[in-house]
């Protein structure tokens, strides 16, 4: 299993304006993260990756692409939760198959399940699958909110690595840290990664990491070296950065200033607005002159 530390992209997909993915796209956004971001691993499947929009057929073909395209020398992490067990069943095991470090799901949403259906939920998907588990917690998406307790029961299954925490509980971060040491949390907000770090999680997984992948690594290795001013710099221009990106559409422009890269990052998938308009693309060229030259 490669190492699932560090700093990990959660994966934009490339879909063409019809809402097809489109694989050379995909490829060119993997190959990036690679070879210019210099990440660790991918997250695959994720929010990032439009995923709860997109068939379990559309599912497992990002998997394999994704698979087949960085091989071995990234840790790959596949994202397979859903309110359908099933399905993320289905996809545990086509991704385990694949050869996948990890399995990641999202805590089962809409409906308001209770803790013990939680948990028999990440236990059916690791009892049939056989592979490791991340809890992927967003509670702001989800409404589905844990305390210490409940992950201690969840963390009572062995094969639960660690925690996504995409939260900005960090009382509950900083407990959880203390309270169980040997397992991992990979911080979720790419805006909050200084004070994350700085209680000890042990990696991020983040959606700007596809355009600001390195100095997402320079936060993560100053705060863990304990140089805060020169991290607290880096995360104010990261911040910024950040807030032109939420201000013109989160997925739209990341697509767009991986596009001013030479990337073919594609549009977004319906419902989701799919093309940027003049002023949006205006705006990107901006924050890329700005931040990312």
């Amino acid at each position: 299993m490669k190492k699932l530390t560090g700093i990990f992209s959660a994966l934009l997909v490339s879909y063409n304006e019809d809402g097809s993915i489109n694989e050379k796209g995909l490829r060119q956004i993997i190959r990036y993260n690679i070879d210019k971001m210099k990440v660790d691993g991918l997250y695959v499947g994720g929010s990032t990756g439009e995923n709860f929009m997109l068939s379990t057929k559309e599912k497992k073909e990002i998997f394999r692409i994704a698979k087949d395209e960085a091989k071995d020398q990234v840790g790959l992490i596949a994202q397979v939760g859903s309110v359908n067990l099933h399905e993320a069943i289905e996809l545990g095991k086509y991704a385990t198959e694949l050869g996948y470090d990890c399995l990641s799901a999202v805590t089962p949403f809409y409906y308001k399940f209770s803790f013990a259906e939680i948990k028999h939920y990440y236990d059916k998907i690791i009892a049939e699958t056989g592979n490791n588990m991340i809890v992927y917690s967003i509670p702001f998406l989800t409404g589905v909110n844990m305390g210490i307790s409940q992950f201690g029961e969840l963390y009572q299954n062995p094969k639960i690595l660690g925690v996504k925490f995409t939260a900005g509980d960090f009382y509950l971060l900083e407990r959880l840290k203390k309270s169980y040491p040997d397992r991992l949390i990979w911080a979720g907000f790419d805006e909050m990664m200084l004070p994350a770090v700085s209680l000890g999680v042990d990696g991020a997984i983040g959606s700007t990491f596809n355009v600001n992948g390195i100095r997402a690594r320079q936060i993560f290795n100053l705060t863990k070296a304990g140089k805060l001013e020169e991290a607290l710099e880096i995360q104010h221009v990261t911040n910024d950065l950040i807030e032109g990106i939420l201000a013109n559409g989160l997925y739209l422009t990341i697509k767009e200033l991986l596009k001013l890269e030479g990337v073919d990052a594609g549009f977004c998938r319906e419902p989701m607005t799919a093309k940027a308009t003049e002023e949006q693309l205006s705006v990107a060229k901006k924050l890329k002159e700005k931040y990312l030259s």
